[in-house]
């Protein structure tokens, strides 16, 4: 062949070489997230409140997640393959999460989120975790949102829902003498006020109540301690109350509380898990005295063998940290998840952890009650554990032991 030729020739597979690898990269491109190739690392992301008024929440969570996996990557990974936890921080701000969701799965290619924390952000993360067909596991909700009929495939819950657990105060309340006329609701002025409040008022007509939505509900706006036309509304209700069921985060929550006992010293104070209980506490100090949180994971400080595990991580991992139900709900999402990719088939994309994960079938995970999900069911736990504040420290509640004064 002579030199020209050889050039001709040569340079032609340099061409084709060129067009082929520019192919290969125009065809990863428009692949769906759910078909990419992903690194050896198990990379999972986590949008939450790193600041602002949630912040307790957020960081609390995020604590009990890298506990978990800390431990698992120190006894080398789930089949050989290292976690590796992404977490921006979105200030409870709906306009912050939406951006971090693109982030996190487009540039930083998580193959899921976990630990999301809030109601207003989840409204705009589910529709895009739904979009770019990427699990959303474990979210420190229990918004409606969340929890679709059926169920949507990318959206994966472990707790119980707000639903569950104000229906499970109202129960509580009717079933110790209290009347329905003598409940008024203090909530949050969104969609997590409105998913608590509305499970409520269902739960109130279930028992035959027909004017559950004429019941005294005042409000507050989101990331703002201004509730003092909330506490109005109650002042003004024809009945005073007797039990005040409420859907906040703990700033406004604990000023409420402290306002309110002034003009109703008698009122019983209920308020659901979200609210974070520690922060709750340490915010109203010796108000706290007598105040009712729902959780939805057990005691932090029970001898159920997964509680004993949390304990014991968080001394191992996270030394300086304390104890408390926020990130005990994070390291228990996170044992979950853990579980579900154990049960995963080849490679760690979405689509297979959506599959693992619905594997997942009567597990007990040691928290007294076994977790499941299936296709059609997309919430491992329904369970409610009331806790009251004594003496400044949490204890568990039963109903038919609730004083009133």
């Amino acid at each position: 062949m002579s030199h020209l030729g050889y050039l001709f020739q040569n340079g032609r597979n340099l061409t084709m070489q060129k067009i082929l690898a520019l192919s290969l990269v125009t065809s990863a491109l428009i692949l769906p997230v759910s078909q990419l190739t992903y690194a050896a690392d198990i990379k999972v992301g986590m949008s939450t409140a790193l600041s602002g008024p949630a912040k307790a929440l957020g960081t609390n969570v995020r604590l009990g997640i890298e506990s978990y996996f800390s431990k698992i990557n120190a006894q080398g990974g789930v089949k050989g393959n290292s976690i590796k936890l992404v977490a921006l921080d979105d200030g409870y701000e709906p306009a912050k999460a939406g951006p971090n969701m693109r982030t996190l799965i487009d540039k930083d290619k998580v193959v899921s989120v976990i630990g999301n924390v809030g109601t207003p952000t989840a409204i705009v993360t589910v529709p895009i975790a739904n979009e770019k067909k990427v699990p959303l596991v474990g979210a420190f909700t229990g918004a409606g949102v969340l929890r679709q009929s059926p169920p949507d495939r990318y959206i994966i819950n472990y707790r119980a829902s707000y639903a569950e657990e104000t229906a499970a105060m109202v129960d509580g309340l009717l079933k110790k003498g209290i009347k329905a006329d003598e409940i008024a609701f203090f909530t949050q002025n969104d969609g997590y006020g409105d998913a608590g409040y509305n499970g409520a008022i269902a739960a109130l007509k279930k028992q035959g109540v027909k004017h559950a939505d004429k019941l005294a509900h005042g409000r507050y706006t989101r990331n703002t301690l201004n509730i003092e036309d909330g506490l109005s509304t109650l002042l003004d209700a024809d009945t005073e109350p007797k039990a005040i069921i409420m859907v906040g985060a703990y700033g406004p929550c604990a000023k409420f509380i402290k306002l309110a006992k002034e003009d109703f010293p008698e009122a019983l104070f209920l308020n659901v898990s979200f609210v974070g209980s520690v922060a709750l506490k340490k915010a109203l100090g010796k108000d706290s005295e007598g105040v009712i949180i729902t959780q939805v994971v057990p005691h932090f400080e029970s001898d159920l063998p997964a509680v004993k595990s949390y304990r014991a991580d968080i001394k191992n991992y996270q030394a300086d940290a304390s104890f408390g139900f926020a990130s005990l709900e994070g390291y228990l999402a996170a044992k979950i998840f853990v579980e579900g990719l154990q049960l995963v088939k080849g490679k760690f994309t979405p689509e297979n952890i959506v599959n693992g994960l619905e594997s997942i079938s009567n597990n007990d995970i040691g928290i007294g009650t076994p977790v499941s999900y299936a296709i059609d069911d997309h919430q491992a736990s329904h369970k409610i554990w009331p806790t009251i504040i004594k003496n400044s420290k949490f204890h568990s509640l039963s109903w038919d032991t609730i004083r009133l004064n």
